[in-house]
């Protein structure tokens, strides 16, 4: 799986990425991610500013990220996409999927990760900021907008590293064993491991005496009951 990511942060990414399991997933080939930034697609002035936003039409608070650059980036990211695909066996030519994030967009869940790990192997993902993207990038790549939530974030670039792990987890290799997924196994949001019995403050808190009984029927149903 490779993710193409357009932003004008990518050092945004350099620590979630390069630590635990995702940092072992890239280490290991598993995934790839790649940076394209807009502004590197902006003719440098004298003064060295690429400016990536403007000013939005009908008036209105804040700013716009200009559309020419992150055209731009996007289609570097499709011709990058295009070149790895000329190596490969015409039967094995990776499907890509272009994704924009919107508060407006389709809510992102955990089937959509599964379907989208097993249909795509190239993923484009343009992380938004100021007050959003200039319309016409979507209406061009005809990017499906996505939303991790019924919330406004600063920019698109949480939401990508959300969708980089949620999809990374359902990738073959990623976490080692098809067990580790919590959502294929029986599975409590309470979860103990030791001491058997935690002092705090003068008082014992113990680990449920179900989970210590050596009794796997037991345990299942109490998980399920959680």
């Amino acid at each position: 799986m490779r993710f193409h990511i357009i932003t004008i942060f990518p050092e945004i990414f350099d620590s979630y990425l390069n630590e635990s399991i995702l940092g072992r997933a890239i280490k290991n080939k598993l995934i790839e991610v790649k940076f394209y930034n807009p502004r590197d697609f902006i003719k440098a002035p004298k003064n060295n500013y690429r400016p990536v936003d403007d000013k939005p039409y009908g008036g209105g608070p804040g700013m716009v990220m200009r559309a020419e650059p992150t055209l731009k980036a996007v289609a570097k990211a499709i011709s990058k996409i295009s070149s790895a695909n000329r190596t490969v066996a015409r039967h094995d030519f990776a499907k890509s999927k272009i994704i924009l994030f919107s508060p407006s967009g389709k809510k992102f869940d955990t089937a959509y990760a599964k379907n989208s790990a097993k249909k795509f192997t190239d993923i484009v993902l343009i992380s938004g900021r100021y007050e959003g993207i200039d319309a016409r990038v979507q209406k061009i790549f005809k990017a499906e907008e996505i939303s991790i939530g019924d919330y406004v974030l600063t920019g698109g670039e949480l939401p990508a590293m959300v969708l980089i792990d949620s999809i990374s987890r359902q990738i073959k290799g990623v976490l080692g064993k098809y067990e580790s997924l919590e959502e294929e196994r029986i599975s409590s949001s309470k979860v103990y491991t030791r001491p058997e019995i935690l002092k705090y403050k003068n008082k014992n808190y113990k680990v449920p005496k179900v989970l210590l009984s050596g009794n796997h029927k037991l345990i299942e149903e109490w998980k399920k009951s959680r």
